[in-house]
């Protein structure tokens, strides 16, 4: 395990590289090795990061938290892109069946304990398997919404793990742009409108004038399934 010096020097090396994204994930691949993992949800801007991903390594590894209440389209669509991509690191990461069973026996926790079935089926998989990692690439980005307005391009969270961020400066013009110019596949549920896919319950098509995260939770105090909060 990286001293705190260490990891600030870490850091710094990383935050250097902001501006070119496939150069910081071959930073990061040296510096961590086995110890980095890709964070991907295989969603509406998905392809982007993780065609970069595939261009500074396809045998990375990335992570993709298969809840079991994803919509249908999300799951061809991570079988599909990683093909596309030829990545050949993609590892599904499930909920503990017996938890599932004890705590969500009818598939219904969503409707009236949201933050319990993300704690069930995301945070809970997601902690156990992110362990043996010292640092997370995801895809999060400044402008999806007003609760990222503030994350940085590496983040080191409380619990000692470096979190980083390649498109955080990155707009949704920018992202729809560069995914245009390399020919992407697009999540098949964009083109209905939805600019931010999650699980199926838990997710709804926007309006105009919401930013992208708004279909998700739609209506709740809720704005983040707490992968990504120390």
């Amino acid at each position: 395990m990286a001293t705190v010096f260490e990891r600030d020097d870490q850091v710094r090396e990383l935050e250097a590289l902001r501006d070119n994204p496939v150069a910081l994930l071959r930073a990061a691949q040296a510096q961590f090795g086995e110890k980095l993992a890709v964070l991907s949800s295989f969603g509406a801007e998905s392809a982007l990061l993780l065609a970069m991903v595939a261009e500074a390594d396809p045998a990375m590894r990335v992570l993709f938290l298969n809840t079991g209440r994803h919509f249908p389209e999300t799951i061809a669509y991570r079988r599909d892109l990683a093909a596309f991509l030829g990545l050949t690191n993609v590892v599904d990461i499930d909920p503990d069946p017996a938890r599932v069973a004890q705590n969500d026996p009818t598939g219904e926790l969503w409707a009236f304990d949201p933050d319990a079935c993300c704690a069930l089926r995301k945070v809970e998989p997601l902690r156990l398997a992110s362990l043996g990692y010292e640092a997370m690439v995801t895809g999060r980005k400044r402008g999806q919404a007003s609760t990222r307005s503030q994350m940085d391009v590496v983040e080191r969270r409380e619990d000692g793990q470096i979190r980083i961020n390649p498109l955080a400066y990155w707009s949704a013009d920018e992202i729809q742009a560069e995914m245009a110019r390399r020919g992407l596949p697009p999540h098949p549920l964009v083109s209905e409108g939805y600019p931010s896919i999650g699980c199926e319950p838990c997710t709804a098509p926007v309006g105009g004038g919401e930013d992208a995260r708004g279909g998700r939770w739609a209506g709740l105090n809720k704005t983040e399934c707490g992968i990504h909060v120390s």
